[in-house]
């Protein structure tokens, strides 16, 4: 059973290679889901891991449809990882109705000029998960990461093993909630890999401040922070 561990610095990614794990999948900030690393964290990753490592592609948190734009910068991105040699790029697209994107994500799977691509969670969003599969394997996608459409994989055991049994040429990958407590439960049924993050909270002050510099409320999956272009003509106006 592969082993894929979900690395969000370079100090996680250096624990799971020293852990054992067979594969990283880089992002930054958990919190969200993981979006891009940058360019600095990509650097640094490809001079001290030697185990493979997959890049996922996401330029922000909230939903995952994205506009032209977006899908652009995701390509740029891509351009980078194949650049300096990474193994594999995760990502995907969906469109408003949550169906797949499929020229959205078929862009992105050519950007990636071969390398292995998995297409994330944004996939426990779709309303038809079976008929995505057989889109998502059409278009060449080599591993497909799941909960089972539920907050753990555990929970959603039931569709994953549909998905597994479906699948000709697409790996099922369980992640969310996979622990030591349960893996062999997976392993048990025959699925190839498991992804998880491994990660605990590390205490890096004495003491938390006292001013917070988190927005919580911008933290949704519905939403996404845009800047106001009148805001800024009225703060443009006031200021001058």
């Amino acid at each position: 059973m592969l082993v894929e561990v979900c690395a969000n610095s370079l100090q996680s990614a250096l624990h799971a290679q020293q852990g054992g794990a067979d594969r990283i999948e880089l992002c930054s900030e958990l919190g969200v889901g993981g979006i891009t690393p940058s360019y600095g964290l990509l650097k640094s990753i490809r001079e001290h891991i030697t185990i493979p490592v997959h890049v996922l592609i996401r330029p922000r948190g909230g939903d995952f449809t994205y506009s032209k734009e977006e899908l652009e910068i995701m390509k740029k991105d891509i351009d980078c990882c194949v650049d300096l040699g990474f193994e594999g790029i995760v990502g995907g697209a969906l469109d408003k109705d949550l169906n797949l994107d499929i020229n959205g994500t078929r862009s992105l799977i050519e950007a990636s000029c071969g390398l292995h691509f998995t297409f994330h969670r944004a996939f426990d969003w779709v309303k038809d998960p079976l008929t995505a599969l057989d889109q998502l394997e059409d278009m060449g996608v080599r591993t497909l990461l799941s909960s089972g459409q539920q907050k753990s994989a555990m929970e959603g055991m039931d569709l994953l093993l549909q998905l597994k049994e479906q699948a000709t040429a697409c790996t099922i990958m369980p992640g969310s909630g996979i622990k030591v407590g349960n893996l062999r439960e997976f392993k048990n049924k025959g699925f190839m890999a498991v992804h998880f993050s491994g990660s605990r909270d590390v205490r890096k002050m004495d003491s938390p401040p006292e001013l917070s510099m988190y927005s919580v409320s911008k933290l949704k999956d519905d939403l996404i922070s845009v800047t106001d272009m009148d805001m800024v003509r009225l703060m443009v106006k006031e200021a001058k």
